[in-house]
């Protein structure tokens, strides 16, 4: 059974509501925030915190990123990108030239793309072999139970949205000059692909969905609707691993 759905939220819910909540959401992550570096409360660091994101092209990925690191300071967090990699990155292992931007005790990261590449375009586009991306799921498996256990809070996103609205977003940031830069020969290129993404994206958050690492499916159609409840995962999943822990927040 497909975990992707149609797109469209769970609830109906007007932008003034969905605002409202956004907001409640945000000023919870900020207090969490402020806990798990040891600004407040105990005074003593926390876990550290890594949001993953993947989703479709014009998903709203930079938006729900936007949001969630828009109440904090900006010297408690950090975003990294990723995209193809380079050169002297693909001489490693796949997994080698993310372990710097892992964020420490105390600290927190957000992933815009992650090593989920290996399994969805560098499977879809021949990047990688079979063998290698057959693998992959194995090895990811493991490098995130590793980080886990050693104290991690992991909180990954598959944003989602139907082939229609991906379709109308695309027209509109074509006909928009100031968001033109986002779309691309490749966005298109990709979307003639979308049956074979979606078989990728099936298999991978079917392989890959772990008790100790799980994956959101966010419908976002409605992108009101997709900024709180990514705000609302992530401050679900610290709360829950700090009463793990025993501590009050």
């Amino acid at each position: 059974m497909s975990r992707l759905g149609s797109g469209d939220p769970p609830i109906d819910i007007s932008k003034k509501k969905a605002v409202a909540r956004l907001e409640e959401a945000q000023q919870r992550l900020l207090r969490l925030r402020l806990i798990l570096g040891g600004q407040i409360g105990t005074k003593e660091i926390g876990p550290p915190l890594c949001c993953v994101f993947e989703g479709w092209d014009a998903s709203g990925k930079g938006g729900a990123i936007k949001r969630l690191v828009n109440p904090l300071d900006p010297r408690h967090v950090r975003v990294s990108q990723f995209a193809a990699p380079t050169y002297d990155e693909k001489r490693h292992h796949f997994l080698w030239r993310f372990w710097p931007k892992l964020p420490g005790w105390g600290g927190m990261a957000v992933f815009d793309r992650s090593w989920y590449g290996r399994v969805l375009v560098e499977r879809v586009e021949g990047f990688a072999s079979k063998d290698q991306w057959s693998r992959a799921y194995n090895e990811i498996v493991e490098f995130e139970r590793t980080l886990v256990h050693e104290g991690m809070i992991m909180v990954k996103f598959w944003m989602h949205v139907s082939e229609d609205e991906q379709l109308r977003r695309f027209e509109d940031r074509a006909g928009d000059p100031l968001r033109q830069w986002k779309l691309t020969d490749e966005d298109w290129r990709n979307r003639e692909k979308r049956p074979a993404y979606e078989a990728a994206v099936e298999e991978m958050l079917e392989r890959c969905d772990p008790t100790w690492a799980p994956w959101h499916v966010i419908p976002g159609n409605n992108k009101h609707y997709a900024r709180f409840a990514v705000v609302e995962a992530v401050c679900d999943a610290i709360e829950a691993e700090l009463h793990k822990r025993g501590i009050e927040f």
